[in-house]
């Protein structure tokens, strides 16, 4: 298996110039139910783990950013992931991951069920601390870490936070996973990796709350952009123009970020819900159960407006595509990527 899976990374990587720098960011689909497992089903070359680091070297990314791995104290789950990778023929020897909000305990009762200590009464929901977490990926050298994670929600100007408990406003923040600032250091300077991924703005009640966290998580990178070369990268869990949420904050960005619109080489047949979609099927980047939202578009990669895009795309073959059944075993989210040309990185011209 593992040599079939360098043949496959070999023939379908997308052909990177040596100017070129490419920036993923992808759902691999690697959380469990419990702490270890993650650890647990590497080790065992579990086909599912196989099929996520299949295609992430099909890819052949310079660095991404992971929205749902799981995180344990002292990194074991990501070093022996960032293993398997180089086994199938990508090594990324470079890697961040701190722990996250996600199941992370707050001894309060925030979904107001009357109990404390279950999924929900966590920063953001998760089993068990460190579930459905975030990592760093990079072939280059990362700098010192800027990780916001702990800010407040209460804290962030402008915020649609609605009204909470005294006892429950003071202690929640505003990252359900986690937004960190990844400097990845290349030949031509730092270009800042901004990461974040969102809570889905739906499964709660009339407050909308998670609809207005969701906003407000991707809002923060308004009052957070360096003034020095970015790009925006992770799951902010919204679509533009279908599904559910608050779009305000992401276009709000746009003011300082461009959207490549990366597209998928195939998209499935538009029936069923998807049907009445309003945006364009080839840039969707999840596939959701029939009877939910439909396929949507919820994982970016937006540069800087001064950066020069070379390159982008969604990796979701064609079904007789012979890399298409790791796609469909690894996650229903498909990864999306960019090319950033180092000379615009070099020439400073990230924008704020």
């Amino acid at each position: 298996m593992r040599a079939f899976v360098w043949i496959i990374a070999g023939l379908f990587a997308t052909e990177v110039s040596a100017q070129d720098l490419r920036v993923a960011s992808y759902d691999p689909g690697l959380t469990r139910k419990g702490p270890g497992l993650l650890l647990r089903d590497i080790r065992r070359a579990d086909p599912q783990v196989l099929a996520a680091a299949q295609v992430i070297a099909a890819s052949a990314p310079d660095v991404i950013v992971l929205t749902g791995i799981d995180w344990d104290g002292d990194g074991q789950a990501l070093a022996a992931f960032a293993g398997v990778l180089e086994q199938a023929g990508h090594p990324m020897p470079h890697r961040f991951a701190a722990r996250p909000n996600s199941g992370m305990p707050t001894g309060r009762d925030l979904d107001g069920d009357g109990r404390t200590g279950g999924a929900d009464d966590p920063q953001g929901f998760g089993q068990f601390s460190g579930q459905n977490g975030m990592a760093i990926l990079s072939r280059l050298p990362l700098g010192p870490v800027t990780d916001h994670s702990a800010a407040l929600w209460r804290d962030l100007r402008g915020n649609l936070m609605p009204p909470l408990p005294p006892d429950v406003a003071e202690v929640q923040r505003l990252s359900s996973t986690a937004h960190w600032d990844v400097p990845v250091l290349t030949e031509r300077g730092a270009l800042h990796l901004l990461a974040w991924a969102a809570t889905p703005p739906a499964f709660d009640g009339p407050e909308d709350r998670n609809g207005r966290r969701n906003h407000d998580e991707t809002a923060f990178w308004l009052h957070h952009l360096p003034p020095v070369p970015f790009v925006l990268a992770g799951n902010p869990n919204l679509d533009l123009a279908d599904g559910d949420g608050r779009p305000q904050a992401m276009a709000a960005l746009l003011a300082h970020a461009q959207d490549p619109q990366p597209k998928g080489a195939f998209q499935p047949e538009q029936a069923g819900v998807n049907a009445g979609h309003r945006g364009d099927p080839a840039l969707d980047t999840v596939v959701y159960d029939p009877g939910g939202p439909g396929n949507l578009r919820v994982d970016y990669v937006w540069p800087a407006k001064g950066l020069r895009v070379t390159a982008s795309g969604v990796l979701w073959p064609a079904p007789d595509d012979p890399l298409a059944p790791a796609v469909e075993v690894a996650s229903n989210h498909r990864l999306v990527w960019v090319d950033i040309d180092l000379g615009s990185l070099a020439a400073g011209q990230g924008e704020k």
